[in-house]
This record gives structure tokens, C-alpha cells and sequence, in this order.
């Protein structure tokens, strides 16, 4: 059989120059190493008994998990079109790059995109544009019961803890965020200096385990909260419900992981296991959902305070909605995650099989905010693969007010897409946490990259409006959106789907909401199912 055989003929090889190298000049000495290796490589292949391949075919099983090591950067660099890569195509990627750096970020000879492709979308220019704008718009957060408003930019830099990122990722993403004027969210594994360290504005992310903010046995510690909220860098604060990558799951940072910096931050004993739930400790329902957020924004005094979910079931976002009505107190804003993912690790089957996407889960807050007149009150932030202009001008048709990006933010700082984040291998010092590694990044030069990305970006949206002839994103209307549906039919959003006026849910439900507007109680994110059609 050939793995005998292989192993025979190594056997004899070695026998052979072993001989020569005794008689022979040093070069045979070299040789006679390399053959022992690889005799006894071969040997060991055929004894071992994990793997079949390597038992059938000694040495040469080694070269399928070699090629297979190397297939993602094979695909991604030589065998993909610019157009057809996941989850962000080589085109979108080479713009981020080139705003970041800079340089022109514009392509030539026509799309490559097909856009007779059903399902395709574009924007609806004007035959007779607007200048555009000498300076971005930007959206006041803050409701009526807020005291300290934030004018947010159309674009900023979504939920990406210490831990996930290094430290000098945060540290340039911050800088950027400073020398931008637009915010940074610290992510759910608490404040640290690394997101200070740049002077930009922050949104403070409080999650299920209440890092930076918690008791000794994992609760709300509201002492601690109204300590760090009082930060002058800290703009605003988040809740974490769920997240695109992983809604409905918590996570687990292993003992190893858990280094006595991060413990220190985060409030957790080092080297310990740190969990973080999946549901929050502090609040069970509805209603005691926006009684936190209430309680929140007097301890940050009067901070905007919001919270982040990625939808499931409208019937739980129309409970929220109706434990608004009932207290008489709204968040300041809500920000929505798609279930496009983003910078988390997270099991396939959340990844591709739990969760509604962003267009989705947008449209319905923004409905259901509408439908119970609370949009007035409340801004909308959208999160979910945000890297160019024109996904800004589409999420604000959507019913967004502003975006959050994390993938692109951390492309303008060097991530290549490795898809690593996980591993703790990022070869660009980006998502790790290994020293070696992290200090290939330049804080000074990639925070003036996040600035120029942004800059550029924010800059294509306006300009994109100015050329679907509105001054101002308050002027955006479903007509603007169109979508292939057949291969000779495009309709427009205002035409695809449905739009509910304001107080149409609580005059009269249309028969589409009606159901599961009965069946959404503020006191239960388990309502009644059969009053729901799903």
C-alpha cells in the first residue's frame, strides 16, 4: 500500500545517506536530518489514530490541512470577484481603504454589479439636485425628559469592548472619534482608559453582566454607575438587550482570558471564568425595562440614555411601546442591530439563523414608534454593515436617524477581513490581545485614518442626498428607495411596504398589527401567542 510504501522508501533513504553522510561532507549531514524528520513525521502518522487521512496518506495528508489552512486568503485575494466576497466584497472593502488613507476611493468603467438582479436596490436621484451641505447634519439626542442633548454625526463608531479589540485599536479609534467629532461606543466590557485615551465623545454600554458597573455577585450597582457616567467624555448611555451576532445568547470569557487588566476593568476576580447572561438581572419586563432607563438617566444626570436590541418578535418591541404609554417616560434613543453580525464570535447557527435583518428590524421600531406616536420622542440609530455613503441615505429611508459601523471602523484601522477576531491571531494587531501582535498598530497614523474614513464617508452621504434633491436627512422619503421585485417589475419602499401614521396603532391597529398589537402587554415579553399571527 502506498502509506507503507512512503514510509519504506523514507526508511531506506535515510539508511542510505546516513551511510554517505559517515563518508561523506557535511551536506549529507543536513540531508540525513531532514529524511529523519520526515521518517519520523511518517512513522507517527501511521501509529496515531485522530486522524484517518493522515493514517491512510503519511506526509502527503499533510498537505490537504496545509492547503486548507490557506484557503480563505486564496479565496479572498485570487479566486473571488470584487463584487461577490462575504461579508464585505473586495469593492467596499478597497473604498474603506482608500477614504482611510486618503486617496481618491472612486472606480471607473461602470459597475460590475448586476443590477437587473432581482432584489437589487437603488436611490432615487432628483433631475434637480441640491447643493450639498457646507457642513454634515447632525441628530440632537436627548427626549423630553433628558437635560444634557447629544448632536450626534450621522455616523459613528458602534459597540466594540476591551477585550475583543487591544488596547491601541480603541486608542486610534478614539483619536479618531475626537479629531471626527463623532462618538465611540465603549462595547459592553466596561470603560477603560484605552477609551478614553483619545478624548472622544463616548456612548457607555451597560450589558446583561453590568461590567464597570456591578456588585460583587453580578447586579446593577447604581453608586458605581453614577460614578463613571459622570465622566465629561461620556455623552450618553447604552443598554445592551441583544446584538445582531448573537441575539437572545450571553458569552463566556474563559478563565484564561480573563488577565487581572481586564478583570479590573470589567469588576470581575482575574483569572476566573466571566459570564455574561443572556437576560439582564436588573429588569424582567416592559415596563420595568424603561423604569430602568428612567432610573439611568437620573443617576447620569441627565444624560441621554437608550437602549440596543436586535428584533425578534414585534410583539415584544410593541410591548415596549406600550409600557412607554403607560409610564409616561421614553428612552432617548434605540438603537437597532441587524442580524448581519458584526465584530462578535458567535456559534453558526445565531450567525445565520437567529434574528431578524437590519431592514427589517428597523422598519418595524420605526413603525411601531410611529404607529404609537413615541417617534417624536425617540431617535433611531442602525447598526448593520454600514461601510459606504450610500448605506447611511438607505438606513435613514428606513426610518433611521443615524448609524453605528464597527466592521468598517476597524478596516479603516488595518483589519483585512482575516476573520480571525476569535482566535486571538488578528495579523494586523486589531482584534487580539497579544502584545507581539497589537504593537504592529500605529495609534497616531490609523486615529488620522478613522478620521479621514469618516470624513469621507459622512461627506459621500450628504452628497448622495443633495443628489436625490433634499438639503436636510429629514426630507428622505420612502419614494426615494426602490427595489427590483421581478425581472421587469421596481417598486419603491413607500409601495413594498407598509407605513403607519402617527397614533395609528392606538385610534385604529390596521388588520396587519392588530393581532399582535393585542397581543403585546407591558407587563410580559411573554404575551398571549394566539392573539399573535407571529
Amino acid at each position: 500500500m502506498l502509506r507503507f510504501f512512503l514510509v519504506g522508501f523514507l526508511a531506506a533513504a535515510t539508511v542510505a545517506v546516513g551511510v554517505a553522510a559517515s563518508l561523506g561532507s557535511w551536506a549529507w549531514w543536513v540531508l540525513l536530518a531532514i529524511l529523519a524528520v520526515l521518517l519520523a513525521v511518517g512513522i507517527y502518522d501511521l501509529v496515531q489514530t485522530r486522524h484517518s487521512v493522515l493514517r491512510n496518506y503519511p506526509l502527503l495528508g499533510h498537505m490537504r490541512y496545509l492547503l486548507e489552512s490557506l484557503r480563505p486568503e486564496l479565496q479572498q485575494y485570487f479566486i473571488e470577484r470584487n463584487f461577490d466576497g462575504r461579508p464585505f466584497d473586495r469593492d467596499i472593502r478597497s473604498m474603506i481603504y482608500e477614504r482611510a488613507k486618503g486617496i481618491h476611493g472612486e472606480l471607473s468603467f461602470g459597475t460590475e454589479r448586476d443590477i437587473e438582479e432581482i432584489g437589487y436596490e437603488y436611490l432615487v436621484h432628483s433631475i434637480a439636485p441640491v447643493p450639498e451641505p457646507e457642513e454634515p447634519p447632525r441628530v440632537l439626542i436627548g427626549g423630553p425628559d433628558c437635560t444634557k442633548p447629544y448632536s450626534m454625526s450621522l455616523l459613528n463608531v458602534s459597540s466594540m469592548s476591551f477585550g475583543a479589540l487591544s488596547a491601541n485599536a480603541l486608542r486610534a479609534l478614539n483619536k479618531g472619534a475626537a479629531l471626527g467629532g463623532f462618538a465611540h461606543d465603549t462595547g459592553e466590557g466596561g470603560l477603560t482608559p484605552y477609551h478614553l485615551d483619545g478624548g472622544g465623545d463616548l456612548v457607555w454600554e451597560i450589558g446583561s453582566g453590568y461590567f464597570g458597573t456591578r456588585t460583587d455577585d453580578g447586579h446593577f450597582d447604581p453608586g458605581k454607575f453614577a460614578d463613571q457616567a459622570a465622566h465629561p467624555q461620556i455623552k450618553a448611555v447604552s443598554i445592551k438587550l441583544s446584538q445582531g451576532a448573537k441575539p437572545g445568547l450571553g458569552g463566556v470569557l474563559p478563565a484564561a482570558k480573563v488577565s487581572a487588566e481586564i478583570a479590573r476593568y470589567r469588576g470581575v476576580p482575574a483569572n476566573e471564568k466571566c459570564v455574561s447572561p443572556s437576560a439582564h438581572s436588573a429588569f424582567h419586563t416592559p415596563r420595568e425595562l424603561i423604569q430602568f432607563v428612567a432610573r439611568l438617566r437620573e443617576l447620569a444626570d441627565g444624560k441621554p440614555v437608550g437602549f440596543k436590541l436586535c428584533v425578534g418578535s414585534r410583539i415584544e418591541v410593541l410591548a415596549i411601546c406600550k409600557a412607554m404609554l403607560d409610564e409616561g417616560s421614553t428612552p432617548d434613543f434605540i438603537i437597532v442591530d441587524g442580524a448581519e453580525g458584526g465584530t462578535a464570535a458567535a456559534p453558526l447557527e445565531y450567525e445565520d439563523h437567529v434574528g431578524l435583518p437590519l431592514t427589517d428590524g428597523l422598519m418595524i421600531v420605526h413603525n411601531a414608534l410611529v404607529g404609537t406616536g413615541l417617534r417624536e420622542r425617540i431617535k433611531i440609530g442602525a447598526s448593520g454593515k454600514v461601510a459606504v455613503g450610500n448605506d447611511i441615505v438607505k438606513r435613514l429611508i428606513q426610518g433611521a436617524d443615524y448609524t453605528n459601523s464597527a466592521r468598517a471602523m476597524m478596516m479603516a484601522i488595518g483589519c483585512i477581513q482575516a476573520q480571525l477576531c476569535h482566535t486571538n491571531e488578528c495579523p494586523v494587531g486589531v482584534a487580539t490581545q497579544d502584545p507581539r501582535r497589537a504593537r504592529a498598530l500605529n495609534v497616531a497614523d490609523k486615529s488620522e485614518r478613522v478620521r479621514r474614513y469618516h470624513e469621507a464617508t459622512v461627506r459621500q452621504a450628504a452628497q448622495i442626498m443633495a443628489s436625490l434633491g433634499v438639503s436636510d436627512p429629514a426630507q428622505l422619503n420612502t419614494h426615494m428607495l426602490r427595489k427590483k421585485v421581478s425581472p421587469t417589475d421596481q417598486h419603491s419602499y413607500a409601495h413594498l411596504y407598509e407605513w403607519l401614521s402617527p397614533h395609528q396603532l392606538i385610534n385604529q391597529p390596521p388588520d396587519t398589527w392588530a393581532t399582535d398589537w393585542a397581543a403585546a402587554q407591558p407587563d410580559s415579553f411573554q404575551p398571549d401567542l394566539r392573539l399573535s399571527k407571529g
